[in-house]
């Protein structure tokens, strides 16, 4: 999930590519190509250190495209500082009595809340300024 920053009046806003199963580099390299062709503008990601964020193969990429992607590391073990934590608990909040026939039916579930996140940019915004970016 990719969740933007608000610039000035801009809206924040979320872009979500979520997969089934382990997140490991290839997913990683797919999310982000996925996400520069959305946004059509340098990327400054904010990630933590999850293993496949740190992988060789996503290293190699970001190097490629070091003009317009950009990232900055989150300490560890600091999820309160990640803005895209407060996304995720609103969303599991929402589906928290769900019980789906299938896990297809579920993601289809969670993508429906992100993307009403996209008419709530106030929640959004405070997801940032919680972790301290005032933006």
């Amino acid at each position: 999930m990719l969740l933007t920053a608000p610039w000035g009046r801009e809206r924040p806003k979320v872009f979500a590519r979520h997969f089934v199963g382990a997140v490991h580099d290839k997913e990683v390299i797919a999310a982000l190509r996925y996400f520069r062709r959305r946004l059509g503008r340098p990327l400054v990601i904010i990630w933590d250190r999850l293993q496949a964020h740190r992988s060789k193969a996503v290293s190699a990429w970001l190097q490629r495209h070091s003009k317009d992607v950009l990232v900055e590391w989150l300490p560890p073990y600091a999820p309160d500082l990640n803005p895209e934590e407060g996304c995720n608990g609103v969303v599991k909040e929402a589906l928290l009595n769900a019980t789906p026939p299938a896990i297809s039916d579920l993601m289809r579930l969670a993508r429906k809340e992100f993307r009403a996140l996209q008419h709530r940019p106030d929640v959004l915004r405070s997801f940032f300024e919680h972790a301290g970016l005032h933006v």
